[in-house]
């Protein structure tokens, strides 16, 4: 059982719609109406039928005040890290501090739609690499000094001008599940974001150890890495996972931050305000007073990041 004390951060995982171009703006205003932290955006710049994820994210902040946005998570093989990083930097000064950059590998089941427009094919363990490859460059442009110069399998830079630096410390969110990535994830990521779909409740412990122990590996504390989950439920009268009302949502999210060390809570999905408006005013407030009693404490006990 693990907690790793972190503040908790509740929100949603918008769908980038072509149909409706203003319909995911209107969700994310009414994600900050209704007292939530975070917006999100996943990425799939091979579909036309969808708006792109950054160009979206760039209007979110600018049409709210307070909430927070992540790329959930950047398509990395048809976004270069140098243009991810210059990107990144742009809208977080832009936003007064706002931005949080989720970086994906690509999956097995986009090669054919990524390669069509020009970006790489890889295999998984290609894939891992030039993700570790990216991270570090992206860390390279934010900071101050002379010009980089790196030399990967995946990723040439030759003299790259660093800049422009963020307006504060942007965290690094990856998305994993197979253990290889999970270890770089413990190895050199700011948070980790499955989703719950695809990594139900009662694998996150295993997959935690993995990123634990990478952590530790490395010389790092596994507390320096978040814990996120996109979670998709409905409420209902059921009683299996998020398929009840809002207390037994709640109930159910406060064991994983206690127990697991979810910090973040992200609505997989969210299409319907009402939903928004349920998990923002009745669900969210109710874990953090479960958690700040299961902690015993007035609340959480580490800065947000």
């Amino acid at each position: 059982m693990t907690d790793y004390g972190h503040d908790l951060v509740f929100g949603t995982l918008l769908e980038p719609p072509g149909d409706n171009p203003r319909r995911v703006v209107e969700l994310a205003e009414f994600t900050e109406e209704a007292g939530l932290d975070l917006a999100s955006l996943s990425d799939h710049p091979y579909w036309p039928e969808r708006l792109d994820t950054m160009a979206l994210l760039s209007v979110i902040v600018a049409r709210t005040t307070r909430l927070r946005v992540l790329s959930n998570l950047a398509n990395l093989p048809l976004r270069p890290p140098t243009t991810l990083a210059r990107t990144a930097a742009t809208l977080d000064i832009l936003s007064g501090g706002r931005f949080e950059l989720g970086i994906g590998t690509g999956t097995q089941h986009f090669w054919d739609a990524i390669t069509a427009e020009g970006g790489p094919r890889r295999t998984a363990g290609e894939s891992i690499e030039a993700l570790d490859e990216a991270v570090r460059i992206v860390r390279a442009l934010w900071a101050p000094g002379s010009d980089l110069r790196f030399h990967g399998k995946h990723y040439r830079l030759d003299g790259a001008k660093t800049g422009p630096a963020p307006a504060h410390d942007i965290g690094i969110w990856l998305g994993a599940y197979q253990p290889r990535l999970l270890r770089l994830t413990g190895r050199v990521a700011d948070a980790w974001v499955p989703s719950s779909p695809f990594l139900p409740p009662e694998h996150l412990p295993a997959a935690n150890r993995v990123i634990d122990d990478a952590a530790t590996a490395a010389g790092r504390s596994p507390q320096a890495v978040r814990r996120a989950y996109n979670v998709e439920g409905e409420f209902g009268t059921g009683t299996g996972f998020l398929q009840g009302p809002p207390r037994m949502w709640a109930e159910q999210l406060a064991h994983l931050a206690l127990t697991e060390g979810i910090s973040t809570f992200m609505l997989y999905r969210a299409e319907q305000p009402d939903a928004i408006r349920r998990f923002g005013k009745e669900v969210a407030p109710a874990v953090r007073e479960l958690v700040a009693q299961g902690r015993g404490s007035g609340g959480a006990n580490s800065p947000n990041r």
